[in-house]
């Protein structure tokens, strides 16, 4: 897919969408995400024209690809309640329809919470608003569903989740998966070994086949393996680890796909350890004792 491995961390857009590629190159990354917004809102702000142009100019003559765009946190498309099903539905388009203003690759969604319904049922719902998205969009940017923590209502923790979603859909903007690596453990795939990493590949190529794999969410985990609850800590400081981090990157099967951090953050400082850790993992040959001794200077 690249040439080069593509690794980057979600960068705020505070000030502008232009300065998020400006902060993005202080960092090193060759690929980044963002909100359009305020994650946490169901308003979003229209785009200034000089902000779009200099965001095109930057991300382009500093070769940031691909970038990606997280949709809100808000959005549920299986929710019962009908209000907040139509607007998980408006607010999606408008993720969209930003995606095409920026040129972005990629919309990464989080499906929401099926309480008070069965899987099947939710599913439905799911996929009867991604057809309703089609009608209103003519669009070639695609969304990516991502694995999820395994909580109760989640109704894709799973691959076989992810698969019965992607094979059923017929809007045409499902363009794959994302995989969130801590998401991933909670859930109860223990990525840090080889033996249950395999298995995790497995399963992937059985019901979805890893080129639909378009973006990994490498985290590691503050709870334990298969606690089901979905909390991120710093690349070597959670349970997943420096080792199981080695173990993950230096299989062939994720080695061209782009990376990005969700990891903690209080400052530009934390992103900057994490992605140096990161290039080390990825680029280094060195015992992995001697890669946790540089990382604590990190």
């Amino acid at each position: 897919m690249y040439e080069k491995s593509r690794v980057g961390v979600h960068v705020s857009i505070a000030g502008g969408f232009h300065l998020s590629i400006k902060r993005a190159i202080k960092l090193g990354c060759n690929t980044i995400q963002i909100f359009t917004h305020s994650p946490r809102q169901w308003n979003v702000v229209e785009i200034k024209k000089e902000e779009i142009s200099e965001f095109k100019y930057l991300r382009q003559l500093h070769d940031i690809n691909p970038l990606f765009i997280h949709a809100s946190y808000l959005i549920n498309l299986c929710s019962l309640n009908e209000k907040v099903y139509h607007k998980s539905i408006d607010l999606l388009l408008k993720e969209l329809e930003i995606a095409t203003i920026l040129d972005a690759d990629y919309v990464v969604l989080h499906l929401g919470g099926a309480s008070g319904m069965n899987k099947e049922k939710a599913i439905e719902k799911v996929l009867s608003a991604l057809k309703t998205l089609s009608s209103k969009i003519n669009t070639k940017r695609k969304v990516l569903i991502e694995n999820t923590s395994g909580k109760k209502g989640d109704i894709s923790t799973t691959f076989k989740d992810l698969s019965n979603i992607l094979y059923y859909d017929t809007s045409g903007i499902l363009g794959g998966i994302c995989i969130d690596t801590s998401h991933a453990f909670a859930a109860g795939y223990d990525i840090g070994e080889k033996t249950t990493l395999n298995a995790l590949i497995n399963e992937i190529e059985n019901f979805i086949g890893m080129e639909k794999v378009k973006l990994i969410h490498l985290n590691d985990s503050k709870n334990k393996f298969n606690s089901k609850v979905d909390r991120h800590e710093h690349i070597g400081k959670g349970y997943i680890g420096l080792k199981g981090f080695k173990i993950f990157l230096e299989n062939p099967a994720f080695k061209k796909i782009p990376i990005i951090l969700e990891t903690p953050k209080k400052s530009d400082l934390d992103d900057l350890k994490n992605l140096k850790v990161v290039k080390k993992l990825l680029n280094s040959d060195k015992p992995i004792e001697l890669i946790e001794k540089i990382s604590k200077y990190f």
